[in-house]
């Protein structure tokens, strides 16, 4: 075969796979993303324009997004059983602050490593003398959690077998049986747990043990069926997502996100002297 003719070939084939690749590499200039609507400081909706999520979970992610000259929108879609079923249907292209469950592996592409590690530790009363190193040492003594708490599945199997939990509608009320003497203690994440403390006055008198009894991953997880789900944005966000914990920005996003959130509250009860204050949910 004539050598001239196999360059011309191979020249023409190079130039019109080139645009294809340019394309499918900037095809997603935009994600409609959801999450949890109620769990400050994570993601929670924005008083000021509830059609949509804010918090630490969406500043991350525009964070990291407008590295990489994507925009994000963060839309309200419900309840967490309804955000996660626009995201699976595709209406929605992915889930800010998805919970690792084997189940979603058929419907959802979950970037690894994640977004946040949302550690629960152990609440006690500041007079407590329950001694606590491992989880383990948490059985034979009654404890609470919220039952909008997403452990991970080996942590959830223990605590079935080997725990005594009483599940509370929220964490405001598993903290107040704290405090009652109701249980002993309460599993509670590290940030929800200190904006609750915060908001309910009780700071001075609840105490987190340092060592986490889990730490669930919450992490991003873009839709089988979005337009914008290709190798290129996974691989893009994996890198991100790498890169993330090494620059201090997470911590400082939290913190952040806990006194916004305290600000909104404080201006809630002062329009609404007669509501009382709602807390995080997990």
């Amino acid at each position: 075969m004539d050598l001239r003719r196999v360059c011309g070939w191979s020249l023409l084939l190079g130039l019109t796979v080139l645009p294809a690749l340019a394309v499918a590499a900037g095809k997603c200039e935009r994600l409609v993303v959801t999450g949890s609507p109620d769990a400050p400081p994570y993601l929670w909706q924005d008083p000021q324009n509830p059609k949509h999520l804010i918090g630490a979970s969406a500043d991350l992610l525009q964070h990291v997004a407008g590295e990489l000259g994507i925009k994000v929108e963060l839309l309200y879609a419900g309840k967490r059983s309804q955000a996660l079923d626009e995201v699976r249907s595709g209406r929605m292209d992915m889930l800010a602050d998805a919970p690792l469950t084997v189940s979603e592996l058929d419907t959802l592409d979950y970037i690894h490593p994640p977004l946040l590690e949302n550690d629960y530790l152990v609440w006690t009363r500041k007079d407590s003398a329950l001694v606590y190193n491992e989880a383990q040492d948490l059985h034979g003594h009654p404890g609470a959690v919220s039952e909008k708490s997403r452990m991970t599945q080996a942590f959830g199997a223990f605590a079935e077998q080997q725990l005594t939990l009483v599940r509370t509608p929220n964490l405001t009320q598993a903290f107040q049986k704290l405090l009652l003497g109701e249980v002993e203690f309460v599993l509670a994440g590290r940030y929800s747990g200190m904006a609750a403390a915060q908001t309910l006055s009780m700071a001075n008198d609840l105490i987190a043990r340092p060592q986490p009894v889990d730490k669930p991953g919450l992490f991003l997880a873009v839709s089988h069926n979005s337009a914008c789900n290709d190798p290129w944005l996974r691989g893009q966000l994996a890198k991100k997502m790498t890169e993330l914990p090494a620059s201090g920005l997470t911590e400082a996003v939290l913190l952040r996100n806990i006194e916004r959130w305290k600000v909104q509250l404080s201006q809630r009860q002062t329009q609404q002297p007669q509501q009382p204050a709602s807390t995080p949910k997990q």
